[in-house]
């Protein structure tokens, strides 16, 4: 009877664990709000940083960071949840979306939730640098030559337009100063490689994709695409008056609160 109860016991934590997976150029910093919020809610937040990105933002990048691949990053991440008792929510903002779904399909999720995520191989609108807004997001990356081998960095202008429009222009400043480089090779896998495809039929956990109207990272028929590639187990949130950084940019709440309505409902029969 007591292992029984053990066991019921470790389970019921185990749906209050969310694994929250950061974005480029940021760390698991980047998730203090959410975690604050969804600890206050009952649920214990894991918030990993990515190989080569705990660093300070004024160090030189490590050499090894610009040929990381996507991969690398998920094979990390997969270590951390196997040490779990159980699979967490996986939650993902960006370019941690797209992990968060690597990982899902690999039957690591409990649930999955997608914060303008980075799509998947096949679930872009067009790619990328097919348009003359992303051209204008990443042209500082694309004009490096042989990118795909090097830490990358965009520039505060980039960011400004893209990703942090909503913030206040000081807060955009310390959000800015925040970030370090990225891997150019993972860079160029989520813009042209097959290797990030993922195969729907084994992601069959339920999955929330939350899009931003106002995004020019992450246009929001990207996450629309994502979303219908998910099918019935898809739920999918649109809010008209956000961008890119969802979990810090004002109003941010709105959305986790949605999130949190959404995960108290599909948790409730574990």
């Amino acid at each position: 009877m007591e292992i029984r109860e053990s066991v019921k016991i470790e389970k019921v934590a185990m749906t209050k664990t969310i694994f929250m997976i950061h974005g480029m150029c940021t760390k698991g910093s980047s998730w203090d709000k959410y975690r604050a919020f969804f600890e206050e809610k009952g649920y214990s937040c894991i918030t990993p940083t990515l190989r080569f990105h705990d660093v300070s933002p004024a160090d030189k990048p490590d050499p090894k960071l610009g040929t990381t691949s996507v991969l690398d990053y998920a094979d990390d991440l997969q270590k951390e949840i196997e040490k779990l008792d159980g699979h967490p929510v996986i939650m993902g903002h960006s370019m941690g979306g797209l992990l968060a779904q690597i990982l899902g399909s690999r039957g690591l999720a409990k649930e999955v939730v997608l914060l303008a995520s980075a799509p998947p191989l096949g679930a872009a609108t067009l790619n990328p640098f097919l348009t003359a807004r992303n051209i204008r997001v990443f042209w500082s990356a694309l004009k490096r030559p042989g990118f795909w081998n090097k830490p990358i960095r965009l520039t505060y202008n980039e960011i400004a337009y893209a990703a942090a429009q909503l913030y206040p222009e000081q807060e955009r400043k310390e959000e800015y100063s925040k970030l370090v480089y990225e891997s150019g090779r993972a860079f160029k896998e989520i813009a042209f490689g097959r290797i990030t495809a993922v195969d729907e039929s084994k992601l069959t956990v339920p999955v929330l994709v939350i899009g931003g109207r106002l995004d020019k990272m992450v246009p929001v028929q990207t996450a629309r695409k994502i979303a219908k590639k998910y099918g019935d187990r898809c739920t999918y949130k649109e809010f008209a008056d956000h961008s890119h950084m969802v979990i810090g940019e004002p109003k941010w709440q709105d959305v986790a609160n949605y999130v949190n309505e959404w995960l108290n409902q599909n948790l409730a029969g574990c």
